[in-house]
């Protein structure tokens, strides 16, 4: 699990908030690639509730280097 408190769901991309891609450099994850982050439900005020299933890289190094390119 991640250390970092995940972005808002706003900000992110489907494919991030599905799994697809890294939350934090959206680097593309591959089926069985990155880290999952768990499940999170998210409660909108105007709207029903869901799930979203973040990952991140499994490399931490490098996820940092892209974020800040």
């Amino acid at each position: 699990m991640t250390a970092r408190a995940l972005p808002p769901i706003t900000t992110l991309t489907e494919a991030q908030q599905r799994g697809w891609a890294c939350v934090w450099c959206h680097a593309t994850l591959g089926i069985g690639l990155g880290d999952d982050l768990g499940e999170q439900r998210v409660r909108p005020v105007d709207g029903a509730a869901y799930s979203w299933f973040p990952r991140q890289c499994p490399d931490a190094a490098a996820c940092r280097a892209r974020e800040t390119s």
